[in-house]
């Protein structure tokens, strides 16, 4: 929630205020007063210099309350702060004024289907309007609408009459979200899409990918979950752990001034990296289960060439095993560690077991009172006693694809069940929720 705030003391006037307060009193102006000095506390991305200029005050100028709130107000809309408060201070026949902010989170900005220009054309765009503009942006706000209007202009002085639109979205190639720039209306599609990295080419499985993108409509985000999805992987299982897709490029021939071709070539750089082997892993914050035993689960040996997907369904197969236990909170914090002379790749693994659920009771909706009498007699556990996920998947496995195993011959009709697990930390607790549609 954002708040603004003012701590001020309120007076009849700056002249009153100014003869029976000491310099330092806390104050706001009556009627208005020069603005001897403007500061800025709490910053640590923007500087002091650009907030300031956010407020759009100067130096000399007569303010007043409303001046000041009005200022606080567009610290507020910009969407870069979560929270806008200031103080005031008479100083000789002025006032001194200083906003404290916290700054709110950044997200990257994303480009998705405007091949006309390089991503960073567009930076450049939007910094000439935005001079703090590194890159991110909050995910509302005039801020995030400026950067809208900067990329508007870069694409009418193009001659393209296009409507784009921006919206946050999951980062289709990494962790957290983006503010998605894109247009609507397009018609280019994806005719070709080639690989700096030639062996690509020569690959079944990767030609079999290709025909998921092929003829689609241009977009960044689709080749981006592409190359995450399906060709990322592959450079995994051969221990390519740090092997770079991307970003992708738009290579057009020709008179860079005329209109681009419906169809649109894609090349992605690729820079493979080297092959890492396993070397090692150091475990912490693990009592249910041992070293041995997470190691036995991750599955890898010292020597072996460090399969990521191999490692990625250990890491799977450890959280099932805690879930298994009644652990659901389990959560594995890896840091790898690279020994790039080597070859080699450590991981130390923090593991935060989280409490121990007991079944709590199950509650059904959309069967009939037969029906959920043999629900309830399909499932094992006891209320009170460890919760076990496994059970869990194991009911959800039968009712929605051997229905025979849950109600024998009893005449049920539904096409999906809704499931949730409901948990209750403070009781320790867990209740299944079973809708049947």
């Amino acid at each position: 929630m954002i708040r603004i705030s003012r701590l001020c003391v309120c007076a009849i006037s700056f002249f009153l205020l100014t003869a029976s307060r000491p310099a330092d009193a806390q104050a706001p102006p009556a009627a208005t007063a020069p603005l001897r000095e403007l500061h800025v506390e709490g910053v640590k991305i923007l500087t002091e210099a650009q907030v300031l200029s956010l407020t759009e005050l100067q130096i000399g100028s007569q303010v007043g309350k409303d001046d000041l709130q009005a200022a606080a107000d567009r610290l507020v809309k910009s969407g870069l702060f979560s929270k806008v408060n200031y103080s005031f201070q008479t100083r000789g026949q002025g006032v001194s004024v200083t906003y404290h902010v916290e700054e709110s989170p950044r997200i990257p900005a994303y480009f998705d289907n405007i091949p006309w220009f390089a991503d960073s054309e567009l930076t450049d765009a939007i910094r000439k309007k935005l001079s703090f503009f590194d890159g991110t942006l909050p995910e509302g706000g005039t801020a995030v609408d400026l950067a809208a209007e900067a990329v508007n202009e870069l694409l009418a002085a193009k001659g393209l009459q296009v409507s784009l639109e921006h919206l946050v979205i999951a980062n289709p190639a990494g962790e957290g979200n983006v503010q998605e720039f894109r247009i609507e209306g397009a018609t280019m599609t994806m005719s070709k899409v080639e690989f700096s990295d030639s062996s690509l080419a020569a690959s079944h499985a990767v030609q079999q990918h290709l025909s998921e993108v092929l003829g689609k409509p241009y977009s960044r985000m689709t080749i981006d979950l592409f190359l995450t999805e399906s060709i990322r992987p592959i450079y995994l299982q051969q221990g390519y752990l740090r092997a770079k897709l991307g970003p992708p490029e738009v290579r057009l021939m020709g008179n860079p001034n005329q209109k681009l071709p419906d169809q649109i070539p894609v090349y992605v750089p690729v820079t493979p990296g080297g092959v890492y082997h396993w070397k090692e892993v150091h475990w912490t914050g693990n009592t249910l289960l041992s070293e041995f035993t997470l190691t036995g689960l991750l599955g890898v040996k010292p020597g072996d060439v460090a399969d990521g997907m191999q490692m990625e369904a250990g890491w799977d197969r450890i959280r099932e095993e805690y879930g298994h236990h009644g652990y659901l909170d389990a959560k594995l914090n890896f840091v790898p560690t690279y020994d790039d002379d080597a070859h080699t790749v450590s991981y130390a693994v923090s593991v935060q077991e989280g409490a121990q659920y007991h079944y709590g009771k199950m509650v059904l909706t959309g069967l009939s009172l037969a029906g959920e009498r043999k629900v309830y007699a399909a499932w094992t556990i006891a209320s009170g006693n460890v919760f076990d996920k496994a059970k869990f998947e194991e009911l959800l496995q039968k009712l929605q694809v051997h229905q025979e195993q849950v109600f024998g011959e009893l005449p049920v009709h539904y096409d999906n069940v809704g499931h949730w697990l409901q948990t209750d930390p403070a009781k320790a607790t867990v209740d299944i929720l079973l809708d049947f549609k």
